[in-house]
């Protein structure tokens, strides 16, 4: 007499769970991306339909990027709390919400609350801490590696988007591509609700290359997100290298998301380069970024992220600092290498600055690092309007490039001065 063993591991032989939430955090990722597109290319439009300053429309970039920050760390909690799942599509619906209802603007005001304060609430709930708190729930073995994959999503959805919403804004208007980008936040929904999942418990495993010892997974956590945020972040506050990882990191947000990200095409531009033209430029970035990213992610399991760090954004800081001589009407050689150098380097900052969180402050590092990242994007918002106050003022943005280079290589001294792993158990365990 022969028995049927129902649930004889057939799953685990063929792909592990884990792989599928990634897939789903990275198309997620690449959907909330989209919108991270349109500002860029979109502000001389505005400005030509509107009226409004450059300044005015980078304001609501601004709001955009400091939400987009803010939010991270109240976005993780409220996961721990209510799921990802839940969270991650209510945040395509306000993406989607905040896109397609600019195309009815007539006030700036309206700019301020579409693009700043829905699509900020809804990319922030995406940001960074997702990244965090996917690989922190759903990975062991190539945590890193699958850090740096999900980071360069963001990379991916600019590269998707951006000649997309270039070429449909030259030939059909800036509403066409604001549609667009809501469309393709809404299609991620599905998805979302079809594979992601809070704990690897909720289908039966463990975390992917777990052993017994790192099963540790306590499921849904009661009480305030907000409350548990702000505990995340008094605690992480006491020790010197939650403020140094801030530091480092609101200068990252200053020299990619504020300033390339958000001038670089009108910058273009401004030296008679095409808007097509510089958008797929700064498109080519993405590609570059997609590879550099997932390149850090592999080092950051085998280098010293500290040591990562110092080298990114002393690289950084060369290549800004050398941008203002490259603008040129067309394309020329130089420009290629520093697309090229500065794309690799764009977001490598995030798989090794997630580590160093993760290492520090132990389960409570996914909302300490969305604490990091508001920083990132706080310095991102300060360097948009900054930059665009400079070009308003001085006709010119070369200023805002060499201020920003100045800054990198600060930012290398901040990760330098972080303590080794050990050091910093061994001085935080006296105070």
């Amino acid at each position: 007499m022969t028995h049927v063993e129902p649930q004889a591991r057939p799953v685990r032989t063929r792909i592990h769970w884990a792989w599928l939430v990634a897939a789903a955090a990275f198309i997620t990722l690449i959907g909330a991306a989209g919108f991270r597109a349109v500002p860029s290319v979109l502000i001389d439009p505005l400005h030509d339909e509107f009226g409004w300053s450059r300044a005015t429309i980078s304001a609501a970039v601004s709001i955009n990027l400091v939400l987009f920050g803010l939010i991270s760390p109240f976005a993780a909690a409220l996961m721990d709390r209510l799921g990802m799942r839940r969270v991650v599509a209510g945040a395509l619906v306000l993406v989607a919400a905040g896109s397609g209802l600019t195309v009815f603007m007539t006030a700036s005001w309206q700019l301020l609350l579409c693009w700043g304060v829905l699509v900020g609430v809804g990319t922030g709930s995406m940001s960074m801490a997702f990244v965090a708190t996917v690989t922190g729930r759903w990975f062991v073995k190539h945590h890193g590696l699958v850090s740096g994959i999900l980071t360069a999503a963001g990379a991916t959805g600019q590269l998707v988007f951006l000649p997309l919403v270039a070429a449909l804004a030259t030939a059909h208007g800036w509403r066409t591509p604001a549609l667009v980008v809501a469309a393709a936040a809404l299609a991620v929904v599905p998805l979302v609700l079809a594979l992601l999942r809070d704990y690897p418990k909720d289908v039966g495993t463990t975390a992917y290359g777990a052993t017994p010892e790192d099963v540790t997974e306590t499921g849904p956590v009661t009480g305030s997100s907000a409350a548990r945020a702000i505990r995340a972040l008094t605690a992480a506050a006491r020790t010197r290298t939650f403020w140094l990882l801030a530091g480092g990191f609101a200068i990252c947000g200053a020299s990619t998301n504020g300033l390339v990200g958000t001038h670089f095409v009108t910058a273009a531009h401004d030296h008679g380069m095409p808007h097509t033209t510089a958008a797929s430029l700064l498109a080519l970035i993405g590609i570059f970024d997609v590879a550099g990213t997932i390149f850090s992610g592999w080092l950051t399991d085998r280098v010293d992220p500290r040591l990562l760090l110092g080298a990114y954004y002393t690289l950084r800081g060369l290549s800004l600092m050398i941008l203002p001589s490259l603008f040129a009407p067309e394309t020329e050689p130089s420009m290629w290498v520093f697309i090229l150098f500065y794309g690799l380097d764009w977001i490598a900052t995030v798989p090794p600055t997630v580590a160093l969180c993760r290492n520090r402050f132990g389960m409570s590092g996914p909302v300490v690092f969305g604490w990091v990242f508001a920083s990132h994007q706080v310095g991102a918002a300060i360097a948009a309007v900054g930059a665009g106050a400079i070009r308003d003022t001085q006709g010119s943005y070369d200023m805002a490039w060499y201020f920003a280079g100045g800054l990198c290589v600060i930012a290398a001294l901040l990760s330098l001065a972080i303590r080794p792993i050990r050091e910093a158990i061994t001085a935080e365990t006296r105070s």
